[in-house]
């Protein structure tokens, strides 16, 4: 039975089965949720298990080496990111490029990012910088 039919039959049942429908839809919902956010979870790498693979590390000369448009490399936070894939997409155009091959730490937290953006570097991680 669906949802909208269970809802429909449990106005026949007055108030209190209406209100224990209502619950009833509400964890069936829940549930719906939880499960489809599992199955699209199932295709990609959890975050616990990206930090259970070995971390490359890399030199400030390393990342130096990679400052062009077509290989792009910056550390944020001595992180390393490999952005080659997204330079042309990059909303703020050739700006992404200041910093190619250095530490963009400070552009990248500046006023113009959105705070989406902190979590969508993640998918150019590529390793760490060496202390």
């Amino acid at each position: 039975m669906e949802l909208a039919q269970l809802a429909h039959s449990a106005q026949s049942l007055g108030l209190p089965g209406l209100i224990v429908a209502l619950v009833l839809i509400m964890v069936v919902a829940s549930w719906l949720g939880a499960s489809q956010g599992k199955s699209q979870d199932a295709g990609h790498n959890s975050s616990s298990a990206k930090e259970a693979k070995p971390t490359k590390v890399y030199s400030k000369e390393e990342v130096a080496a990679h400052n062009k448009r077509d290989d792009c490399w910056v550390i944020i936070k001595n992180k390393v990111y490999d952005l080659t894939s997204y330079v042309d997409e990059h909303p703020g155009g050739d700006a992404i490029l200041n910093n190619a091959g250095g530490d963009a730490t400070e552009g990248f937290y500046g006023p113009q990012h959105a705070s989406r953006v902190f979590d969508q570097v993640e998918e150019f991680f590529i390793g760490d910088l060496a202390s």
